[in-house]
């Protein structure tokens, strides 16, 4: 019988699953997400999709959803309860006192056009997703124009639960 060899996975690999197991923690069904900010192989923060501390969460009294108007004409629906995984891990990185300049953050999906901001403003230099998020045009162009390096796990576009936009 032919042994199994165990590979051990790369540093992209580890974070990534952390940051799909902080999603767990997310209290919004639309789109659990998590992420993990690192530095040097080191976990800095983490943060997952939730309501601002001490509200309501989607999971306890439902959506807060608002119609987006689109350039191009569309009209989606988005929550507006809750908090981005990445705002809150940067949010954490505030409260805790602890620089993210030169950090990697390991995400579900690439951050929205605010979230790419944050980003970008906090020194963050590299923003590694599993995915692409169906509107993620804008966002790339920013982390391409300001130096931040974007790499993607799988080039295809995220699909999540219950998604209107």
């Amino acid at each position: 019988m032919e042994e199994q060899h165990y590979i051990r996975p790369t540093w992209d690999q580890y974070f990534m699953e952390i940051a799909n197991t902080v999603a767990t923690r997310a209290t919004c069904d639309r789109g659990r997400s998590g992420c993990v900010i690192a530095r040097d192989k080191q976990i800095l923060v983490t943060g997952y999709v939730g309501s601002p501390r001490g509200l309501k969460h989607c999971d306890e009294i439902g959506h807060l959803m608002k119609k987006v108007h689109h350039d191009d004409g569309r009209i989606t629906q988005h929550c507006m309860r809750t908090v981005h995984a990445e705002q809150n891990a940067i949010c954490q990185a505030a409260r805790l006192g602890i620089s993210l300049q030169g950090a990697s953050i390991y995400c579900r999906m690439t951050p929205c056009r605010t979230c790419a901001m944050l980003i970008i403003n906090c020194g963050i230099e590299r923003v590694v997703c599993e995915r692409k998020y169906h509107d993620s045009l804008e966002s790339e162009e920013m982390f391409r124009q300001s130096g931040v390096i974007l790499d993607y796990v799988y080039n295809e576009v995220q699909e999540y639960t219950n998604q209107q936009g």
